[in-house]
């Protein structure tokens, strides 16, 4: 039975995402990609152990109209990985140019995607560490992942409102964020408190007027 290399599945991988790419995409997809392949190899590939979920060249627009490419694109938690040259991104960088990456930048997080930059020497001395990240990135949004998938879109409304508040809330303020009458809201408190994620601001109280929100609330919220 034959083994193929990691090389061989990536040119797979490669020759797919080229059939399904618009015109300036696969521009951007017959240029020279040894970072891109670089990281892979070093830093994604042993952690994923597939491509599912990779998009290359994932295209996004600023608001000026200009288009930018991201490297690497994981669809499932909005990842955005690069590799960079120091010669490419440091050394010979314009003014313009710098400019322009920051803006990049910004726009990639307005679009909720998390930029992860890896340089080429990183990748090419400190793989291991490269790789440790990567595996600890994972782990970590999984995890919010499943928090986030404990609760109901009413719970996860009244946390928001709750954290944005920076006051205790009341009953009738998850009215109000929910739209619902007071025995639905009641029941999505209780639930919260049964979580452990809203606490009576009077826990002895036999009435509860108020409560407060948990420090591990942002957590399910996805919001570290």
């Amino acid at each position: 039975m034959r083994v193929f290399s990691f090389e061989d599945q990536f040119d797979v991988f490669l020759q797919q995402q080229k059939k399904e790419a618009s015109s300036r995409r696969l521009e951007m997809l017959e240029r020279d990609l040894s970072g891109t392949i670089k990281m892979f190899r070093e830093a994604l590939w042993p952690i994923f152990q597939t491509f599912e979920g990779f998009i290359l060249e994932y295209e996004l627009v600023l608001p000026n109209g200009v288009h930018f490419f991201i490297d690497v694109f994981y669809a499932p938690f909005r990842f955005g990985f690069e590799c960079e040259g120091f010669s490419a991104h440091a050394e010979t960088i314009s003014r313009d140019r710098f400019s322009f990456e920051k803006a990049r930048i910004r726009h990639m997080l307005l679009s909720g995607c998390v930029y992860i930059p890896f340089s080429w020497d990183e990748l090419d001395k400190k793989g291991l560490q490269c790789r440790s990240f990567v595996q600890e990135l994972l782990l970590r949004n999984r995890n919010s992942l499943a928090m986030k998938e404990q609760l109901s879109i009413y719970e996860r409304e009244v946390l928001r409102n709750a954290i944005w508040f920076q006051r205790p809330i009341r009953l009738v303020d998850v009215c109000n964020c929910l739209g619902k009458r007071r025995d639905f809201a009641c029941k999505v408190i209780k639930s919260l408190v049964a979580k452990g994620l809203l606490q009576a601001t009077v826990p002895t109280s036999i009435r509860h007027h108020a409560y407060v929100v948990q420090p591990n609330a942002i957590e399910y919220l996805g919001y570290t």
